[in-house]
């Protein structure tokens, strides 16, 4: 490594979103012995980056200090192993999963842990490779571990609603439910109605029409399970349109979603809201990564900032409208 020192974006205190976030100049971070340090092609942007920088996770200790680098979700190549880093070496093209805690990713360099780095093979950009860690695998888990849909065409098909599904979890979980043959209806913006139609779903809600504030399927069909990417929407909305046994998988939960999973468990009702926040693993990495080489599955895009605007990427995350995934690149 020639360079010790690199351009990064960190803040200083919680609030403040985009004016918060200043340039500076740090030393390139050193790999501990099962680490990896990237030179980074491509980071994006997650709603629970500036989540973390307002002080929603103050309870949980994020971040884990001041001034922190934001952001998680990674490509790069790698630059330098750790003494036990066995699977990669120097050279290698990958995409990672950095912590919560210690962030990292809007930088030229970071270091991620062997565990959540995986291999990019040349057919998937960098960029399509940054969309995927936790926008990818929350909606391929929420999908399969809460709501049980299966993704390769064996189970019995299952009719999934996706709320705001241009969005970076929901244009994922669109294509993984029809990745399973299911049958998929999702609300978005009337601009993006063509687009979500793309990615394969069967109907599409506008979501500010009476119909689509109501949820109801145009088919009539109640939802099994409900992939719910956006807030704002009571539970007596979903209540009359699930089956006997239909589950709504909450990703932005609030304090009242946990009441309703509380109320719920304590009078046995057969619906049920689960607040879920996904874990992710290597293998998950992995099983993405396959199916975005394989083409079945796209990242889509939204729009790519140059680190120096790092700022202008944020402020586009927190505005909410973004269809696909932001990018920043080094």
């Amino acid at each position: 490594m020639a360079r010790n020192v690199m351009h990064a974006v960190q803040y200083y205190a919680y609030g403040r979103g985009p004016n918060g976030l200043k340039h500076v100049e740090v030393n390139v971070p050193t790999p501990k012995p099962d680490q990896v340090l990237l030179k980074l092609e491509a980071i994006s942007i997650n709603p629970i980056d500036w989540k973390i920088q307002n002080g929603l996770l103050r309870p949980l200790f994020l971040p884990r200090s001041f001034p922190h680098i934001p952001c998680t979700d990674v490509a790069g190549e790698i630059v330098e192993i750790g003494t036990q880093v066995k699977d990669f070496q120097v050279g290698d093209k990958v995409v990672a999963k950095l912590t919560h805690q210690y962030g990292g990713g809007l930088a030229e360099f970071a270091v991620a842990s062997e565990s959540l780095t995986a291999a990019r093979p040349s057919e998937v950009s960098a960029a399509e490779a940054a969309g995927l860690p936790i926008a990818g695998l929350t909606a391929r888990d929420a999908l399969t571990q809460v709501a049980g849909v299966k993704l390769d065409g064996t189970g019995e098909p299952k009719n999934v609603l996706v709320t705001a599904a241009s969005g970076g979890v929901g244009h994922y979980a669109v294509q993984l439910a029809k990745l399973g043959n299911n049958h998929v209806t999702a609300t978005c913006g009337a601009r993006n109605i063509d687009f979500v139609k793309g990615l394969g779903a069967d109907e599409v809600l506008d979501y500010r029409t009476p119909e689509g504030a109501a949820l109801r399927s145009p088919s009539g069909r109640k939802y099994d399970a409900v992939i719910h990417c956006t807030s704002g929407i009571p539970w007596s909305a979903f209540d009359s349109n699930l089956s006997e046994k239909g589950v709504v998988v909450d990703l932005t939960p609030t304090p009242s979603s946990f009441m309703t999973f509380a109320l719920k468990k304590l009078t046995f009702s057969k619906k049920q809201l689960v607040p879920y926040f996904v874990t992710v693993k290597r293998e998950g990495l992995d099983y993405l990564v396959q199916l975005v080489k394989d083409g079945k599955l796209k990242s889509v895009i939204d729009s790519k900032f140059p680190l120096s605007k790092a700022e202008d990427a944020w402020d586009k995350s927190i505005d909410g409208h973004a269809t696909g995934k932001i990018v920043v690149e080094p």
